[in-house]
C-alpha cells in the first residue's frame, strides 16, 4: 500500500501566499523594465540629441528648433560644467542627468543654481538659437510658424525671464535638448524608465578626423571642457586633443554597443544612431527619417530651409564656427581631407580605430589617398538590420533597398544611400 501524505493546511496557505507575493514582485519588476512603446498620458515627446563637440550637433539642433512643434534648448548642462569645473565628467554625470530631467519637464528653476544672481532668459547658453524663446509666449517677436532670426531675437527678447520660458515650454508637443556631456547611456536609464517622460535618443556621430579639423578652428573654446573630459589630469599640451578624442570615440562605442547589443527592454523604440556624413549626402531623406522617429511632420517650409542651409557655397569661416549659415554640407564633411596634415590624420586613426570601424569610417594609408576625394571613405551600411524603432517607422524603412557592397555588423543602426558619391548632394 502506498503511504498516505498528510498536507498541513497552514503550510499550504503559506505556500499560496508566498507564490502570490512572488507574482506581485515579478509584475512590479516587469512594469519597471517593460518596453515603453506608448507615450505618457500628457502626450509630450522628449528628444535628446546626444552627440559630441563639433559633430554637426548645432546644425541638427536647428533642424529641430525651427520646427513649429518644438521647444528647443542647446546644451543646458554647459552651465553645470562651467560652474563646477573641478570634478571630472564622471563625477558630474548624475547632476547632468537630473538637470536634463527637470528641463524636459519644463522646470527651469534647476538652472538657478548654476546661473548668476540677476539672470534672465538671455543668460541661458546660446538661448537665441531657440526659436521657441523668440516666439510667443516667451517673446512676441517671431510667429511660431516662421523661422527665427538670432540677431533680432537677441535685441528684442533678451530681458524675458525664465518663467516665460517655462510657460512656453509647456505649450509645445515636443521638448528637444541638444547635449554633448553624456558619455554613456547608463546614467540615462532612470529617464528612460520615468513614466512622465517619453524619451527618444538621437545619437549623432561624425568622422573623428573631421571633428578634429573643426575643433582646431575654435580650440580656445574647448579648454575648460577638455579638462573636465580628461578628469583634470595633467596632459602635455600637444597630447590634449588626441586624448580628448580618444575619450569621445570610446564614448560613442559605449553608447552604440549598449544600445544595440542586448539592450534593456526600456530602450526599445528609443534609440537611433545617425552619421553626420549621411545627413550631408541626403539631408532631406535623413531628416525626414529623424522626424518620423520622433513623431514630427515635415513641412514644405522646413524642406526649403533644409535645402538652403545644406546647399550653400564653401565650408564656412572660422568666425562662423558656432553659427548656422548656408554652406555646402558635403564640402564641410570633406574639408579635413585637404586641410588636415596627414601625420595628424594617422594619429587620430590610431586613437579612434575601434570607433571608426564600428561606425563605418575607412582609414587612409597615405597622404595621396587622403587627398583623393574620389575615394569614398564612408562605409555603406544596411538600413536597420537591427532596429529599435517605433512600429510605423520600422515598417516604412525596412522596405528600402539594402546596401549591396557591405554587410554591416549585427546591431548597427544607421542609414545611407550607398549610390551617392561624396561630391554629389543630389536633388531634394
Amino acid at each position: 500500500m502506498m503511504p498516505r501524505c498528510r498536507v498541513n493546511l497552514s503550510a499550504m496557505i503559506f505556500l499560496v501566499i508566498l507564490q502570490g507575493a512572488a507574482v506581485v514582485l515579478f509584475c512590479i519588476w516587469y512594469l519597471q523594465l517593460r518596453p515603453c512603446g506608448t507615450a505618457p498620458s500628457n502626450g509630450k515627446v522628449h528628444i535628446l540629441l546626444l552627440s559630441s563637440w563639433r559633430s554637426g550637433s548645432s546644425f541638427l539642433g536647428q533642424v529641430f528648433s525651427q520646427h513649429p512643434s518644438v521647444f528647443y534648448l542647446m546644451e543646458p548642462a554647459w552651465h553645470l560644467w562651467t560652474k563646477m569645473q573641478k570634478p571630472g565628467a564622471r563625477a558630474l554625470r548624475m547632476a547632468v542627468r537630473d538637470l536634463t530631467r527637470s528641463v524636459f519637464q519644463c522646470d527651469l528653476s534647476v538652472m538657478e543654481a548654476y546661473l548668476p544672481e540677476n539672470h534672465n532668459v538671455s543668460t541661458l547658453f546660446m538661448w537665441s538659437h531657440s526659436r521657441a524663446l523668440c516666439s510667443p509666449p516667451a517673446c512676441p517677436l517671431t510667429p511660431r510658424n516662421q523661422f527665427s532670426n538670432q540677431t533680432l531675437c537677441q535685441k528684442k527678447c533678451d530681458t524675458r525671464g525664465l518663467k516665460a520660458a517655462e510657460e512656453a515650454c509647456r505649450t509645445y508637443s515636443h521638448v528637444v535638448l541638444k547635449e554633448v556631456r553624456f558619455f554613456e547611456l547608463e546614467s540615462l536609464y532612470p529617464l528612460l524608465q520615468d513614466p512622465s517622460l517619453d524619451l527618444r535618443i538621437i545619437h549623432l556621430v561624425r568622422d573623428p578626423r573631421a571633428v578634429v579639423r573643426s575643433r582646431e578652428e575654435s580650440a580656445n573654446s574647448f579648454v575648460a571642457d577638455n579638462a573636465v573630459v580628461l578628469e583634470q589630469r595633467t596632459v602635455p599640451a600637444a597630447e590634449v586633443q588626441y586624448q580628448v578624442m580618444q575619450e569621445i570615440c570610446r564614448s560613442h562605442v559605449r553608447i552604440n554597443e549598449r544600445a544595440v547589443q542586448k539592450p534593456p527592454p526600456f530602450l526599445k523604440g528609443r534609440y537611433k544612431m545617425v552619421r553626420y556624413e549621411d545627413v550631408a549626402r541626403n539631408p532631406l531623406e535623413e531628416i525626414s527619417a529623424m522626424y518620423e522617429f520622433v513623431d514630427l511632420e515635415m513641412t514644405a517650409q522646413l524642406q526649403e530651409w533644409i535645402y538652403r542651409v545644406t546647399h550653400g557655397k564653401g565650408k564656412g569661416s572660422r568666425t562662423e564656427a558656432f553659427q548656422i549659415t548656408s554652406r555646402n554640407a558635403v564640402d564641410v564633411s570633406q574639408a579635413w581631407r585637404t586641410m588636415l596634415p596627414h601625420h595628424k590624420v594617422k594619429r587620430i586613426q590610431d586613437v579612434c580605430k575601434g570607433a571608426m570601424s564600428l561606425l563605418g569610417y575607412r582609414t587612409v594609408n597615405s597622404e595621396k589617398e587622403q587627398r583623393r576625394l574620389d575615394i569614398d571613405l564612408l562605409v555603406p551600411q544596411e538600413p536597420y538590420q537591427f532596429s529599435w524603432l517605433p512600429a510605423k517607422t520600422q515598417n516604412s524603412v525596412t522596405r528600402r533597398r539594402p546596401a549591396a557592397s557591405h554587410t554591416s555588423k549585427p546591431g548597427r543602426l544607421s542609414r545611407t544611400d550607398p549610390g551617392k558619391p561624396l561630391h554629389d548632394l543630389g536633388k531634394v
